[in-house]
């Protein structure tokens, strides 16, 4: 069976190189320089952190990247795609806020940052998978897709949902539309919670299908009309969530956590098939819940190192074997849990596999979860 190299290195520094110095010798020894970047857009997918939280990937780590694709002719941004979710990154207006208040911006990153699906999360192309048993066709951020190099910087760590939060989860989800990330999550079918609902009608001005009605519920006292999306016309496309300014409509929740991780592969290798791409993973502060949340918890495990690949499933197995290898650290979440101390993911979401994920992503040919770790 076919093996992909993952190159490893860890977070001890000396007098002659610094990290950054080791970051970008990690690079090239995994073999970054050679792509062909002359004159081509290179994207940098990473995670700008949620405003609150504090476990996203310092600025310095991107800076790196860029710095290195430039010094290769190429031409890098830093990008990611807003959220389906309420928060500090649900448009590109309070994305970019939220990037440039955690320390991303031109200056501080040597690179320009593009909000991947626009505005409202809308601007995506359509990208055929065959392939995919799930996904025939994937909905993708249309800057991420017009990009000509693919590089993913990914802050490893666990995930509610998912088990773990690697490369996979960096692409598939983090590339996807705003109706994209809906076909993930769910049916594809918004709902609205009533109780936030004000009536104003603008999720109705941005539905082109009018599967948006108001009426006044029954038993209500104040009279006042409320909102409801008739899934008979609804499309899935995500602009009433984007437009609520009271975050009254939201996702349906209708997908098991195992179809989720399946999609969410399919849409991963999507994104990355049939152009030059590059993975990198830092295993530090491994927080129990994923980045989108406006707070992190504790480290559960010691920070390991960083890693780097052409292959992301091949990195994401290499990530999640190193976590696993790792002593337990106390004044945690996992003082409270019961553990086996074999599986970290699983001993804090008993109620996720992380493998089914890597397992899709195979299935599908983005990769392969068969490895040789290759020390720096």
């Amino acid at each position: 069976m076919n093996t992909s190299a993952v190159y490893f290195t860890n977070f001890r520094t000396s007098m002659q190189e610094n990290l950054l110095q080791k970051l970008t010798r990690l690079l090239k020894t995994a073999g970054i320089e050679k792509i062909d970047f002359k004159d081509k857009y290179a994207a940098i997918k990473l995670h700008f952190g949620e405003l609150g939280n504090l476990a996203y990937l310092r600025p310095n780590y991107a800076k790196a990247i860029a710095d290195l694709v430039k010094s290769l002719g190429g031409r890098p941004f830093l990008t990611d795609c807003n959220t389906l979710y309420p928060g500090s990154r649900k448009n590109a207006l309070e994305h970019l806020d939220t990037a440039y208040e955690n320390g991303f911006s031109p200056f501080s990153t040597g690179c320009y940052i593009i909000i991947g699906d626009g505005l409202k999360g809308t601007d995506e192309a359509y990208v055929p998978f065959p392939e995919g048993e799930y996904i025939k066709e994937a909905k993708i951020g249309r800057a991420v897709m017009d990009a000509d190099v693919f590089i993913s910087l990914t802050h490893f760590k666990l995930h509610e949902a998912t088990g773990i939060g690697g490369a996979i989860k960096n692409i598939g989800m983090g590339c996807a539309s705003r109706a994209g990330k809906m076909e993930q999550h769910a049916a594809g079918k918004p709902d609205v919670d009533q109780t936030l609902c004000v009536g104003c009608g603008q999720c109705a001005k941005s539905c082109a299908h009018n599967a948006i009605s108001f009426a006044v519920p029954a038993g209500a006292s104040d009279g006042h009309r409320k909102a409801s999306i008739d899934h008979n016309k609804c499309v899935g496309c995500g602009r009433c969530i984007g437009a609520c300014p009271r975050d009254a409509t939201h996702p349906g929740n209708s997908n098991s956590l195992e179809m989720l991780s399946r999609k969410m592969a399919e849409y991963a290798a999507a994104v990355v098939k049939g152009r030059p791409q590059f993975h990198i993973s830092l295993i530090i502060d491994v927080s129990p819940y994923c980045d989108c949340y406006n707070q992190n918890d504790a480290p559960i495990i010691p920070d390991v190192g960083m890693l780097a690949s052409f292959d992301a499933v091949a990195l994401d197995q290499a990530c999640a074997d190193l976590m696993n290898k790792q002593p337990m650290l106390h004044g945690t979440i996992m003082d409270e849990r019961q553990h086996t101390h074999n599986d970290w993911s699983k001993d804090v979401h008993p109620e996720t596999d992380w493998a089914v994920q890597l397992e899709q992503a195979e299935k599908v040919g983005m990769g392969t979860r068969q490895y040789n770790l290759i020390t720096v």
